[in-house]
């Protein structure tokens, strides 16, 4: 059965307004939609790190007893659980195998399925790099 759906535990925590740790959640496979409808928000288009903040909103679906899943919620992250559902979302939407094939021609993509200079369905890029 094909999987859309993943439960994680956050090495921290969002604590809420009440004081509540919240760890355990679920985040679904991302949709088309999901990774165009945040580009049209305002506020990425005016920072573009923001992205992820609207991306993971979108795809979280549970977070401890957190009634709603919004962007306030991810804002509120430590810098530690947001590298982590980062990683997780790039982990549960990427190709598997080592690279697309055509299932029409079944020629395969380049040896890391990206074409040059781009990156993968899914793949977030949002965090700048500390090197």
């Amino acid at each position: 059965m094909f999987q859309t759906e993943f439960e994680f535990t956050l090495p921290c925590g969002y604590l809420d307004h009440e004081g509540t740790l919240h760890r355990e959640g679920v985040m679904r496979r991302a949709t088309a939609a999901d990774e165009i409808l945040p580009l049209k928000d305002p506020r990425v288009q005016s920072n573009e790190a923001y992205v992820v903040i609207i991306l993971l909103s979108r795809v979280v679906t549970r977070l401890g007893s957190v009634p709603v899943i919004n962007p306030k919620v991810i804002e509120g992250l430590f810098a530690t659980d947001l590298a982590f559902l980062q990683d997780l979302y790039n982990r549960v939407n990427q190709l598997e195998g080592d690279g697309a094939v055509c299932p029409h021609c079944g020629r395969s993509a380049d040896a890391d399925g990206v074409a040059r200079g781009g990156t993968r369905p899914g793949e977030l890029r949002a965090t700048p790099s500390l090197n």
